[in-house]
């Protein structure tokens, strides 16, 4: 076997040699296709920090997620499926563009005031289904920027970049995460209830004078952080990063799920009632912030399983779905959306609050059968559940795929359900998947790449893992109790054993590690080719 010549064209890079061409926008890179029969709405559910283990579809045994056990008995659960990061940013950058985030500086963990990481001539996810007549909205969890530049975003007037300059005909977004500030909702790129008698001001440079912090006023938290997160003090709970301000457009934890659930409703709600008797079909990018810290769920969830605030956090996430797809079947359109639930990347149970996710974990293993967690460039940072479910559309309803499958692909694969053909230029790394994405082949990728939060990048085939040299410590160094995978030797895998991650088989296996370190360094080798502007 020679690993190198055996890739079927579908997984080769197709990288073109050449800019597109003068005058020639990314959106121009799209040809429409005649379709038969209405398409399907699309709905990308992105959990966060959710694991390969987390959901009892997935063989959880101490949280139940009823309404995400439905949805898989509904369509088809993947068993072998990896997002292109194992931390958060990079993940949704690689996601939304169909480019590996490791092609282009400052695709790290973006800070909340951060500039928008997604560039507006880049071509995107919300560009595709846009360009193919559909109604794109993103709602949730963002954490890919805001605005042109870092720290210089009008948080009281109008955002000057927004998820509108990447396709989106409507958002209402976190800027990053719960446990960053700004602590607010932004809405097509304004404070959503903005209170004028509470202007806004962030700093992830210094404190604004008079304010508390968690580090200097510990006495006001209701929940203490374990490392870090000893800044601003919002609702309780202090931040990463200083704000002031505020007022009534504050959020309050305990109600982020709801708000998340309500905005998505309310927006496909109204996209069922048109003025005329057209009608588009709608994308939503819905992302929730369960079960990323702080993890504060409203009390109804308080005790609804035995690990505490964590595992409260999973139930109020399937809730979330619960509410999502009651609302689908409510408005007729169920059936004939096609429904993507995933996460962003492996999960971590203490990553900065003092919520006893690792004692009351107990014999929950939250990365399933993989080592590691968010962060690490073992398995479980990029193992993420998968499910996929669309009757109308004859997706098998029970199914299993044991295919291996990476979100870098959500382009491509999701370009022939809209109904349109992508030009070699746009979304470089991604390619079409589509009928392994529907349970209609069981086709695996022949290799994956992953991202770990050193930038450094490992290999995947059905059959191995190769983790290069990597530089830093073996342990994440700031206190989540996680194997980075990093080391000073390579590492070869052979995942068709039991023992997974376990036995490094690498003197014994030379000739595959050599032709796996020759794809990544190929990989790796691939320039980033910036795009020209849109018009």
């Amino acid at each position: 076997l020679t690993l190198i010549h055996s890739m079927n064209k579908t997984t080769l890079p197709l990288f073109a040699l050449a800019l597109l061409p003068a005058g020639m926008a990314a959106r121009d890179g799209v040809r429409t296709l005649p379709t038969s029969g209405a398409r399907p709405n699309v709905l990308v559910i992105m959990t966060d920090d959710v694991g390969y283990g987390d959901f009892s579809c997935y063989g959880a045994k101490r949280v139940h997620t009823p309404n995400i056990d439905r949805l898989a008995a509904n369509g088809v659960r993947f068993t072998d499926a990896h997002a292109c990061a194992s931390t958060s940013t990079p993940s949704r950058y690689g996601f939304l563009t169909g480019e590996y985030p490791f092609r282009r500086p400052g695709t790290d963990v973006a800070a909340g005031n951060a500039a928008m990481v997604i560039r507006p001539e880049q071509f995107t996810l919300a560009d595709l289904f846009k360009a193919a007549g559909y109604t794109p909205a993103a709602i949730g969890k963002w954490h890919l920027g805001l605005g042109s530049r870092t720290a210089q975003q009008d948080w009281n007037g109008q955002i000057d970049l927004t998820p509108a300059d990447l396709g989106f005909d409507y958002s209402c977004i976190m800027a990053a995460t719960a446990d960053r500030v700004p602590c607010v909702f932004i809405e097509n790129g304004r404070v959503r209830n903005y209170d004028a008698s509470a202007p806004i001001q962030v700093s992830y440079r210094s404190n604004f004078s008079g304010e508390p912090t968690g580090k200097s006023n510990p006495e006001l938290l209701r929940l203490r952080p374990s490392h870090g997160h000893d800044m601003s003090i919002v609702n309780g709970i202090s931040r990463i990063g200083f704000m002031k301000g505020g007022g009534k457009a504050l959020w309050k934890d305990e109600n982020i799920a709801d708000s998340i659930a309500d905005y998505a409703l309310r927006w496909i709600t109204a996209t069922q009632q048109p003025e005329d008797s057209t009608h588009r079909p709608f994308f939503m990018y819905l992302c929730t912030n369960d079960v990323h810290v702080p993890r504060w769920p409203h009390e109804r969830f308080r005790g609804q399983s035995p690990m505490g605030l964590r595992g409260d956090a999973i139930v109020q996430l399937d809730w979330t779905v619960g509410q999502i797809m009651d609302g689908l079947y409510k408005l007729g359109i169920a059936d004939n959306t096609l429904v993507i639930l995933t996460s962003d990347n492996g999960p971590v149970l203490d990553d900065g609050y003092a919520d006893d996710a690792e004692s009351l974990a107990g014999t929950h293993r939250p990365g399933g059968p993989w080592r590691g967690g968010k962060y690490s460039a073992f398995e479980a940072g990029s193992a993420v559940p998968f499910i996929v479910s669309w009757p109308a559309g004859g997706v098998r309803r029970g199914g299993e795929s044991r295919a291996l499958i990476s979100l870098i692909d959500g382009v491509r694969s999701l370009a022939p359900i809209a109904g349109v053909e992508l030009n070699d230029t746009l979304a470089c790394d991604s390619r079409n998947f589509c009928d392994t994405w529907l349970g209609r082949s069981g086709e695996s990728r022949d290799y994956i790449l992953s991202m770990a939060y050193n930038r450094e990048v490992s290999l995947r085939t059905p059959r191995w893992k190769y983790i290069p040299v990597m530089k830093g410590p073996a342990m994440v160094p700031w206190g989540p109790k996680i194997e980075t995978g990093f080391a000073p030797e390579a590492q070869l895998y052979d995942l068709s054993f039991k023992k997974g991650e376990n036995k490094n088989v690498i003197e014994s296996q030379p000739q595959v590690a050599k032709e796996l370190d020759l794809i990544l360094r190929h990989q790796l080798a691939t320039p980033y080719f910036r795009r020209r502007a849109k018009h």
